[in-house]
């Protein structure tokens, strides 16, 4: 199971608002949305929130094995 976990660790590090990167990213409130309850996003997300926060996607994500 893929987490967003870092990710929204990251935002409360940087104290960035979910609305903010909306704003600075362009994507979608619905694709926010499915990053809060750990639903698969597509890279190309990824790769506008590493663009827009100057990180990794190992930074936003992180792998748990499913039980």
């Amino acid at each position: 199971m893929i987490s967003y976990k870092p990710f929204q660790k990251l935002l409360i590090d940087r104290e960035i608002k979910k609305q903010d990167l909306l704003k600075i990213t362009g994507i979608s409130s619905a694709t926010m949305a499915k990053l809060n309850t750990n639903e698969y996003v597509s890279l190309e997300v990824i790769d506008k929130l590493c663009t827009a926060l100057g990180c990794q996607p190992g930074d936003l994500l992180e792998h748990l094995t499913d039980q």
